[in-house]
């Protein structure tokens, strides 16, 4: 480093300051632990991208106490999620999927958060504001990350401060790249991305039309696929549930003509007749098929888009990449705070890359499944045969769409099988489902939720550190667990919970929940070796022991 270079020391520095980065750095400051997020940009992005929050990620939300916030700043809350399949607003419905379970207050039988619909627009302000709120996070933008080496100490990382063009070097312990699929920190290290690069070619025209529901009669929906005699051209999607709209196309004939295109006529063959509105904007974008072949080396890692890029399909894209943050936060955490062992981040990609396979091959065949709809032409045309084309159309769009639209499988039941930090048992076969979630809490598994008796879900004790329940009135003393984490200085609460069927959802009369809320050990007495199951689930041992 130049002798008159500045030099800025952090634990942990993230690169990229979008929704990822961001959540990252408040995962981090919400443990007291200190991070600095560098981000080229100016501040949050103005342009609209990522629209949906699944029920997990809602419970991330409510974790920081920003639950409400992202509810109320969206989609608003009496707005359906419903998506419809039409000819157009004012033409022909074709299929319809209600979502009664997303959107609005109260719980589901599943989860003590429903999905909302909060763009990015306004969700990344509240990150930001909940991320800059802890002391012990700094928040750099107009800072451009150059390059960095791993040296025995560290990472030592070049930035540059874009308004006064200064060169920083900042030395850290650990370095995320949050910083999207052109990630240069990806390209250091050797990683390539496999899949398809070009998976579909899209435009976006954002235009504002007051209240378009009131010009048809289909009602309020969250998504609507337009079909013509060729398939689905166009998706209409709400932004704000008020005024602002997105019309996307698809095609490389679109893209490739961008600048010809006709937006006028475009919104009015979607609607079907003339209404007001003004076009904000016009964009093009590629819908992407890829996986990291690996999620880093060393003390460098990759984190969302930097690791898995998917088509919108079904809404995976920043639900899957606020895994990833939650699966580090804790783990970078515990390092830092010198109870983490050395295996704890090498069990990052082994719990989280199959997690992104499966969600962005998902969205693949989502789009795919869409593509591949028989269309009779005469769907949009009036008569008999134009109602049993439609109606054919319709009963296959509700056999096979369902999926892309009901995922609580995908939502809430991944599991991260062969964890090295996780102790499995056997719980019989483990069915991976999209549609229905069963509750478990087999190792690897989110620990379901319940309502306890103080008005509390029992996701609302995990977080801070691990955390061991004690179900059923017959529950064996802990004593001998509670010192052998002592002894290495992991954090641990212990609970109590007595109502049976909290006990008989749980499975086991003993079960240890990870910082992030996921499973790590369960059984009906105490371990032969509770050091071992502590070793382990620290990532300082993957022996195996008499549990």
């Amino acid at each position: 480093m130049s002798e008159h270079e500045p030099v800025v020391r952090t634990p942990i520095l993230i690169v990229g300051g979008g929704p990822i980065g961001l959540s990252l750095a408040a995962d981090l400051g919400w443990r007291g632990v200190s991070c600095m997020v560098v981000d080229q940009g100016k501040g949050p992005s103005d342009f609209p991208r990522a629209n949906a929050e699944n029920a997990r990620t809602m419970e991330f939300f409510r974790r920081w106490g920003i639950a409400d916030k992202v509810r109320t700043s969206g989609t608003p809350e009496d707005f359906p999620h419903t998506v419809l399949y039409i000819t157009s607003l004012t033409g022909h419905e074709i299929a319809r999927f209600d979502r009664p379970g997303h959107g609005g207050k109260g719980p589901t039988v599943l989860s003590p958060e429903r999905p909302q619909r909060c763009n990015q627009l306004w969700l990344d302000p509240i990150l930001r504001e909940l991320a800059t709120g802890f002391e012990t996070v700094t928040l750099q933008p107009n800072c451009r990350f150059e390059s960095y080496v791993e040296t025995d100490e560290g990472i030592e990382a070049k930035v540059i401060d874009l308004p006064t063009g200064q060169h920083r070097t900042i030395i850290a312990d650990y370095l995320v790249a949050c910083c999207g699929g052109r990630s240069s920190i990806a390209k250091t290290l050797g990683i390539e991305m496999h899949g398809n690069p070009a998976l579909e070619y899209n435009v976006n025209i954002f235009f504002r039309s007051p209240e378009l529901w009131s010009h048809h009669d289909k009602g309020k929906a969250a998504l609507h696929f337009i079909i013509g005699e060729t398939g689905v051209w166009g998706v209409l999607v709400e932004i704000n549930g008020q005024d602002f709209w997105r019309l996307g196309l698809r095609g490389k004939h679109v893209y490739d003509a961008m600048d010809k295109l006709d937006p006028d006529e475009l919104i009015r063959k979607a609607v079907g007749a003339d209404i007001d509105y003004e076009v904000v904007s016009i964009s093009r974008w590629l819908s992407r098929d890829l996986v990291a072949d690996s999620y880093g080396r060393g003390r460098v890692v990759l984190a969302g888009d930097a690791a898995h890029q998917n088509t919108p399909q079904g809404g995976f894209g920043l639900n899957t990449g606020m895994g990833d943050a939650i699966d580090l936060g804790w783990k970078l955490a515990a390092l830092v705070q010198g109870w983490g062992g050395p295996e704890l981040l090498n069990s990052y990609e082994t719990e989280r890359r199959p997690v992104a396979v499966r969600n962005v091959g998902q969205a693949t065949e989502n789009i795919t499944i869409q593509k591949k709809l028989s269309i009779d032409p005469r769907i949009v045309q009036e008569g008999p045969e134009a109602d049993a084309a439609r109606k054919a159309l319709g009963d296959e769009i509700r056999g096979n769409s369902r999926r892309t639209y009901m995922t609580d499988g995908t939502a809430l039941g991944y599991r991260y099988e062969n964890s090295p930090i996780c102790w499995d048992d056997d719980g019989g076969d483990w069915v991976d489902t999209i549609t229905e979630y069963k509750p478990t809490s087999r190792p690897g598994s989110r620990a379901p939720h319940a309502w306890l008796a103080d008005g509390r879900s029992m996701l609302d004790l995990f977080g801070h550190g691990f955390t061991l329940l004690r179900l059923g009135e017959q529950a064996p003393d802990t004593a001998p667990f509670e010192k052998a984490f002592g002894d290495r200085g992991v954090p641990l609460s212990v609970h109590t919970i007595s109502e049976p069927p909290v006990a008989a959802l749980y499975e086991r009369a003993l079960v240890l929940v990870r910082p992030d809320g996921h499973v790590a050990w369960r059984g009906n007495a105490l371990p032969a070796d509770p050091a071992a199951i502590v070793e382990r689930v620290r990532g300082a041992s993957q022996a195996v022991a008499d549990a």
